[in-house]
C-alpha cells in the first residue's frame, strides 16, 4: 500500500482506502488500484487473490487481461502507422480486405465505432469449432464466407464495435509486415518501458504462462465460490475466440498503465496533433450522459472535470482507466472478479480524492412494508436518464427505459437495496405531509438526486 500524506489531499486517500477496504470486505472487490496525481503515485494497493486455488495474492506487479482497455492502444498503433504515412484514416476497408464484401467503410469509422460493421462474436459462435481456437485470419475467413450485413449505412450511427478492432489490427499486420504483438512489443511497450504488459492470448493455445498473472474468476454468491470461465459451458468463447487481438487481449499492470497514460498525455508516441485528434470527441455515442467517443477512448464530463476513460469487461475481469484532464489525476482500478464495476469504484475514488462525500457500503437487512405504503413511492424519476418505480403486489420494482428491472428491498421507511447484491440503493426524499418529492439513487456510494415527475 502507498499512500502519499505530505499534501492537502491525504486525509481524501485515507477514505479512498477505508472505501475500497469495505469493497473488498462486503462486496467482493479483487484486483488493484492505482491514483496518480501529475503523474506521481499518491495511493497504490493490492486486495485479494491473483490465484484462488493457491491463494496466491495479488502485488503491485500482478498482471491484467485489460479487455477493450486494449482498444486504445490498437489506435495508436494505426495511427503510429498514419504518422509514418503509410496509411491514411480516410482509407478503405476493402483496399486490405477486398474478400469482405463491406463498401464504403473507411478506417475512421472504424476507430470511432460509426462503421456498422456486424458483430463477429455471434458468428463465430454459430459458424466456428469450438474445439479450436480462432485467430483474425480465421474470423476474417469466416467472414468472407458468411458476408453477415453490415448493421447500418457507415457514418450515420455509433454502435460500439468489436470486429472493426480486430481487423485493425490486421491491417497493422499488413502494413508493418510484424505479427501484431511485435509491432505492439517493438513500437510502444519497449519505448514506454512497459516491461509487463503483451498481448496474451497463449495461455489456452500454446499453454504459455505469466508468473505473476491475475486469473480472472466468475464469482457465485450463493455458493461463494470463484470459478474459472473455462469450465462454464455457456462461456465456451473465452477459449475458442481466445486468438483474436485487437479488440482486447492486451494484458498489464496498473504500474504499467500509469506509464501508457503519461505517454498518451505527453504525446510520446505520436505527433501532436494525431494525438489531439485521437483524444477528440468524433461522436455522440452515448445521448443519455452526453458521452463522445475519440479513437479507442471514450470522452465524458462531470462537476469533477473533463475526463479520457475507457472500461474493459471479459469474463473474470472489469478494468478502467482514466484521467480527469483539468486536474491530471489518473484513475487505474484492475479487477480479476467481474462483480464490481470498476468504473463506479473509479467513480467513488474520483469524488473521493476530491473532497466529495461517498457512502461507505455495508450489509442490508430487509424490513417488511405493506402495498399501501410502498405505492406512495411509484412513479418516474429523472436527472441524467430516467428510471420508474413500480409496484407489484408487496414488491417495489425499479424499471430502467430499457425495460430492465430489479426488485428494491426495504430497508428503512425511505430507504431500499437493490435485491442482486450489487452495492446501489435508492432513498426517497419526502415532505411533511410523507408525500414523495425524490429520489436519491446510490451507486457504489455516490449520489445523483432524480427529481420526481409529477
Amino acid at each position: 500500500f502507498s499512500c502519499n500524506n505530505d499534501n492537502a489531499s491525504g486525509r481524501n486517500i485515507q477514505k479512498i482506502d477505508e472505501y475500497l477496504t469495505a469493497q473488498a470486505t462486503l462486496n467482493n472487490f479483487n484486483g488493484n488500484v492505482l491514483i496518480a496525481e501529475n503523474g506521481e503515485i499518491i495511493f497504490q494497493k493490492s486486495f485479494g487473490y491473483a490465484d484462488f486455488t493457491t491463494h496466491r495474492l495479488l502485488n503491485d506487479s500482478s498482471v491484467f487481461e485489460l479487455a477493450s482497455l486494449s482498444k486504445q492502444i490498437t489506435a495508436t498503433a494505426i495511427l503510429m502507422l498514419a504518422d509514418q504515412d503509410k496509411l491514411k484514416l480516410t482509407d478503405s476497408l476493402r483496399a486490405y480486405f477486398p474478400e469482405l464484401p463491406y463498401a464504403n467503410i473507411t478506417l475512421y469509422q472504424m476507430l470511432t465505432h460509426t462503421s456498422g460493421l456486424p458483430a463477429y462474436e455471434p458468428m463465430m459462435v454459430e459458424k466456428w469449432d469450438h474445439t479450436k481456437i480462432a485467430f483474425n485470419r480465421d474470423m476474417i475467413e469466416v467472414m468472407a464466407k458468411e458476408q453477415p450485413a453490415v448493421l447500418f449505412k457507415p457514418g450515420t450511427k455509433w454502435k460500439y464495435n468489436n470486429t472493426a478492432y480486430a481487423l485493425l489490427a490486421t491491417i497493422v499486420e499488413k502494413i508493418s509486415g510484424k505479427a501484431f504483438p511485435d509491432f505492439l512489443k517493438e513500437n510502444i511497450f519497449q519505448p514506454l518501458n512497459m516491461n509487463h504488459t503483451r498481448i496474451y492470448n497463449t495461455r489456452r493455445s500454446l499453454k504459455d504462462t505469466i508468473p505473476n498473472y491475475a486469473y480472472g474468476y466468475l464469482y457465485e454468491p450463493a455458493t461463494q465460490k470463484h470459478t474459472l470461465p473455462d469450465s462454464i459451458e455457456e462461456l465456451n468463447f473465452v477459449y475458442f475466440m481466445d486468438g483474436i487481438v485487437g479488440d482486447g487481449t492486451v494484458n498489464s499492470t496498473t504500474g504499467d498503465l500509469l506509464k501508457w497514460d503519461r505517454a498518451i498525455k505527453n504525446h510520446t508516441l505520436l505527433k501532436e496533433a494525431t494525438q489531439q485528434e485521437m483524444l477528440k470527441s468524433h461522436v455522440l455515442a452515448d445521448t443519455i450522459n452526453n458521452r463522445y467517443y475519440g479513437f479507442g477512448v471514450m470522452r465524458d464530463k462531470s462537476d469533477l472535470g473533463s475526463l479520457i476513460a475507457h472500461s474493459g469487461g471479459w469474463p473474470g475481469y472489469a478494468t478502467y482507466l482514466a484521467r480527469n484532464v483539468e486536474k491530471d489525476q489518473t484513475f487505474i482500478v484492475l479487477s480479476n472478479i467481474d462483480v464490481a464495476p470498476s468504473a463506479a469504484l473509479m467513480a467513488a475514488a474520483h469524488h473521493l480524492l476530491n473532497g466529495k462525500t461517498v457512502a461507505l457500503p455495508y450489509a442490508h437487512k430487509a424490513i417488511r412494508m405493506d402495498s399501501t405504503t410502498l405505492e406512495k413511492f411509484t412513479g418516474k424519476y429523472k436527472s441524467n436518464f430516467e428510471f420508474t418505480i413500480e409496484r407489484v403486489g408487496e414488491k417495489l420494482l425499479r424499471k430502467d427505459a430499457n425495460g430492465k428491472t430489479i426488485e428494491l428491498r426495504p430497508e428503512s421507511d425511505v430507504k431500499f437495496f437493490y435485491s442482486d447484491g450489487t452495492d446501489q440503493q435508492i432513498e426517497f426524499e419526502l415532505d411533511a405531509s410523507s408525500e414523495t418529492l425524490n429520489a436519491w439513487y446510490i451507486n457504489y456510494g455516490v449520489r445523483t438526486l432524480f427529481k420526481r415527475d409529477k
